[in-house]
């Protein structure tokens, strides 16, 4: 059975290569991946390893978990699946209120509330 790890807070300059070579000494890798952004290919300082075997998943999260690579102390933990109905963080922004209609003034309305308001 193959377990999947998250590699967070990697360094921007870190390549598949030498992802692949920290983790390798764990165990066999199945997959290696580095997150980078779309339209610059530029890391977004994560990724995910692979493991064939469970347990040496389990070795590389509890040896490589803040240790210092490249002057930044990684994070390693069990990946978890993205869950599409989990609410997202809104980061600051209020929820969006409903549009509320203005009331229907007819023309009668109107008149009568501009004379009361003259008065």
């Amino acid at each position: 059975m193959s377990k999947r790890i998250y590699i967070g807070n990697l360094p921007f300059s870190l390549t598949l290569e030498k992802l692949k070579e920290l983790f390798s000494q764990y165990g066999e890798i199945e997959d290696a991946t580095i997150i980078t952004n779309k339209f610059s290919g530029r890391s977004k300082g994560f990724g995910f390893v692979e493991f064939k075997e469970d347990s040496a998943a389990d070795a590389a999260i509890s040896e490589m978990n803040n240790k210092n690579i490249e002057g930044r102390e990684i994070v390693v933990k069990e990946a978890v699946p993205f869950d599409e109905n989990k609410p997202r963080k809104k980061f600051g922004r209020e929820p969006r209120r409903e549009r509320q209609e203005p009331e229907d003034l007819s023309e009668e309305k109107s008149e009568e509330s501009f004379e009361e308001q003259s008065e």
